[in-house]
């Protein structure tokens, strides 16, 4: 490189550094400067409004003494449980469906991923409206002659998660079949020949060549599910509203309702910060799977 390209190469990134201070400097003021002040916070005993009076870790122990923490845990656990297997299970289905070379393959992508394009508000009143037994699948199917017919999940403590998942999977599964179809379409179609040749069956190369070499794509979607797990509160006051009772209360709403309705910011901020804290254990692994070990060539 010449003594000119090289002087060029240098003011363009400084130009390009300058140009994003303005963005870190934000960055660091909102995010982070935010971030500090609700720790920092949850450790006094502010109400209505912030005040520095301290109080120790009592907020926190009031956190994990209260029941309804706890079964917010409890739902948002076995959720997590359920969309980390069933999402990552059909998405990776249905792109290898879809990576077959079937006809209409746009239009079938097209469906699956709209969904995506609603938000968890109109997600959950549509399958509310589904779920509801007067004007839902119970009422049609009653409709239809079997009067005995009984299917009504969002008023059934048992069953109530079991539609909260319902809807977040129509809603997010077409995302993961995209990343997943994405990752298929970039490997070499000599590997599929290679194995055909040996005679490997089907589901051995999925599961022996292909999913070892789509590991990034599955990290990706697995961070992408897990963020939207633990940030959960838009679908189930949309479609539950955290009931019947509190067998669908989650982390987030918890901390809203702290927030707005009780007026109590030393408690939800709290609340908040552990749910910063399952982030991070979501981040970490994820940036040492990233960007640890040996570099890359």
């Amino acid at each position: 490189m010449s003594k000119v390209a090289f002087r060029r190469w240098r003011l363009g990134n400084a130009s390009a550094l300058a140009a994003s201070i303005p963005m870190v400097v934000t960055a660091l003021v909102v995010y982070l400067g935010c971030t500090l002040w609700t720790i920092g916070y949850s450790f006094t005993n502010s109400r209505l409004l912030p005040n520095a009076e301290l109080v120790g870790l009592s907020q926190y122990q009031r956190l994990w003494g209260s029941r309804r923490w706890l079964i917010s845990i409890e739902n948002l656990a076995i959720y997590g449980a359920m969309m980390l297997v069933l999402s990552l299970l059909l998405g990776f289905v249905l792109a290898a469906m879809l990576d077959r070379k079937i006809r209409f393959e746009n239009t079938f992508r097209a469906i699956f991923l709209y969904p995506y394009a609603l938000s968890f508000i109109v997600t959950g009143l549509v399958w509310q409206w589904l779920l509801n037994p007067e004007f839902g699948i119970q009422s049609f199917v009653r409709g239809l002659g079997f009067t005995g017919f009984s299917f009504d999940p969002l008023y059934d403590p048992q069953l109530v998660l079991f539609g909260v998942i319902a809807a977040a999977l129509w809603h997010g599964v077409g995302l993961v079949m995209c990343l997943m179809l994405a990752g298929l379409r970039g490997i070499d179609e000599d590997i599929w020949k290679a194995t055909r040749v040996d005679g490997i069956p089907t589901w051995k190369t999925y599961l022996l060549v292909i999913l070892p070499m789509m590991r990034n794509v599955f990290v990706t979607a697995l961070v992408l599910i897990t963020s939207g797990i633990i940030k959960l509160y838009d679908l189930i006051i949309a479609q539950t509203g955290g009931g019947p009772g509190l067998s669908s209360e989650v982390p987030a709403k918890y901390v809203f309702d702290y927030l707005f309705q009780s007026q109590n910011l030393g408690q939800a901020f709290a609340a908040s910060t552990m749910m910063l804290v399952a982030v991070t254990f979501v981040i970490i692994p994820w940036a040492i799977l990233e960007f640890g070990g040996k570099k890359r060539v």
